[in-house]
């Protein structure tokens, strides 16, 4: 598992995501692709859909909302609220 803060964690699904825009995957899909620990893909993922880059499919799948870019500094905003970083 990758050690990371999770505002890099955020900004590398975001990227992903913005690569391959059409992109869905559940949380474990996301988890086991970037070799997050569940908690941190778990803040990611929550604070990408507080932020409101992704959504969540009823099947649990998460995809990119719209093609607007979300800045990282309201992601990471966010992110502080919560805790910070996972070590």
């Amino acid at each position: 598992m990758q050690v990371m803060p999770i505002v890099e964690a955020v900004e590398l699904i975001q990227m992903e995501y913005a690569e391959m825009p059409e992109l869905k995957l559940t949380f474990w899909q996301a988890q086991r692709l970037w070799k997050f620990s569940d908690e941190l893909c778990e803040r990611a993922l929550t604070a990408l859909m507080a932020s409101g880059f992704l959504a969540q499919t009823p099947d649990g799948s998460y995809f990119r909302r719209s093609a607007a870019p979300t800045s990282v500094g309201r992601v990471a905003s966010l992110v502080c609220e919560s805790r910070g970083a996972i070590t």
